[in-house]
């Protein structure tokens, strides 16, 4: 019980500030949701259609720089803060060059965005707002490689402190640009897309500057930003960032594919789907940020050779996580309506809205799980099986599912997401069935 007890106390220590940066992150888009929502339905259906976009070109990065965090812990377990710095240095190469390539890419799409079978006033209206967070895209993975460095070395405070004071600046520049303040012209969804671009070039400057000032991070921070790159150490981050950016992938490209079949069903659909995605997305980064504790503690456990320890630090994570997915299930069940009013006036919206929210109450407890044993999983660098089954749970079981049940059959947005759910549920069970298989007795995270 004492061990237990322990066990509890060192996640809610790294999990607490995680979850406080990881949910200030989801409030940017949640307030700039709330207030883009205040301009129109079709503002608000716009951004849902270009965050869906924009997303598969973050997650990619997400899972490309899920090796500073794991690596970095890695060797703070194991007494070479050095050698955590190297990682971050060639971290921050990697969001640099993935974040340029996505970048492009969006650009590229701003142009075709016809394929994607939208209503014409959608697509009318999403193109400068796509662009301008596109473009962020390079500042948000560069501050990610940062917090997850500073995580990994015991300093996720740091991270808090600047994300909150990131999202009180982007509703600033929102009141300023969405409505037009102070001078400025109203550019309403637009003017969303100015404030994001802003708030996150400035968190990633600001980030930096603390940790090349704060002196617990001097013993790892970089000392030769310019020496040559190390091609054992980018072989090393790719075999473990490449396979979790696929399986993140796939999980983000099938709420994207989602996004898309929601437009199918009109511009109310799609605006509810960005209400109930936006509320979903903010209690998953509670369990998220426990998930990032959980592995974090993995791999440093991995490191310092305690392999013991593996199973109880999950067990704990998986139990927090049940433990505030199952609250916020009853919590949806229950305000669903009120919540969804708090977005948009438009009574078919928040009728649709709270269909979809009573849904996302369901499948969160689901999604809680898989997110902790998937970053349990990644602690052991253990990605290539769990890419394989993130796969097949939600491109074979989930969207074939949504398909059928909201675009062919009669459900409509229910049925999309119902089917996400199943996938999710399905996700969860088979890894944390591979987490225990790998910490048995002579498994693999022991041998």
């Amino acid at each position: 019980m004492q061990s237990v007890a322990k066990e509890i106390r060192g996640t809610l220590m790294l999990a607490v500030p995680i979850v406080i940066g990881q949910v200030s992150q989801m409030l940017m888009g949640v307030t700039d949701s709330v207030m883009i929502g205040r301009v129109g339905t079709v503002p608000l259906a716009a951004s849902s259609f270009g965050g869906g976009v924009f997303n598969i070109f973050f997650i990619i990065g997400v899972g490309l720089l899920t090796p500073v965090s794991i690596f970095a812990s890695r060797s703070r377990g194991a007494g070479r803060p050095e050698e955590a710095g190297e990682y971050l240095r060639h971290g921050l190469l990697i969001a640099t060059l993935s974040g340029l390539a996505g970048i492009a890419v969006i650009v590229a799409l701003g142009f075709r965005l016809a394929w994607f079978g939208q209503p014409p006033e959608v697509i009318a209206a999403v193109n400068p707002f796509l662009l301008l967070i596109g473009v962020s895209l390079l500042p948000a993975l560069t501050y990610l490689a940062l917090r997850q460095f500073a995580e990994s070395m015991g300093r996720p405070w740091v991270p808090v402190i600047v994300i909150c004071s990131g999202v009180l600046l982007n509703v600033c520049l929102n009141w300023v640009f969405i409505y037009g303040h102070l001078g400025f012209p109203a550019l309403g969804l637009t003017g969303a897309g100015v404030s994001t671009l802003i708030s996150r070039t400035l968190g990633s400057v600001v980030i930096f500057a603390w940790l090349r000032l704060d002196p617990s991070i001097r013993p790892a921070w970089p000392k030769h930003w310019l020496a040559p790159v190390s091609g054992a150490h980018i072989r090393q981050m790719l075999r473990v960032g490449a396979p979790a950016a696929g399986g993140l992938l796939f999980e983000s490209g099938a709420f994207a594919a989602a996004t898309v079949m929601m437009g199918w069903l009109g511009a109310v659909s799609l605006a509810a789907h960005q209400i109930a995605l936006s509320c979903a997305a903010m209690t998953f980064m509670v369990s998220l940020g426990i998930a990032m504790a959980v592995g974090m503690r993995t791999s440093a456990a991995v490191g310092a050779g305690e392999h013991a320890r593996l199973r109880p630090i999950w067990f704990v994570g998986t139990g927090l996580g049940l433990v505030f997915t199952t609250a916020t299930t009853v919590l949806l069940l229950i305000f669903g309506r009120s919540i969804a009013g708090a977005f948009i006036s438009d009574p078919q919206v928040i009728s649709v809205a709270t269909t979809l929210l009573g849904v996302a109450a369901v499948f969160q407890i689901f999604d809680g799980g898989q997110v902790i044993h998937s970053c349990a999983l990644r602690g052991l660098t253990d990605v290539k099986v769990p890419a394989v089954i993130t796969f097949f749970a939600y491109w074979v079981v989930a969207l074939p599912l949504a398909y059928l049940l909201g675009v062919r059959g009669e459900f409509g947005g229910a049925g999309i997401w119902s089917g996400l759910a199943a996938g999710i549920a399905f996700a969860a069970i088979v890894l944390g069935a591979r987490f225990m298989r790998l910490t048995r007795p002579g498994g693999l995270a022991g041998a």
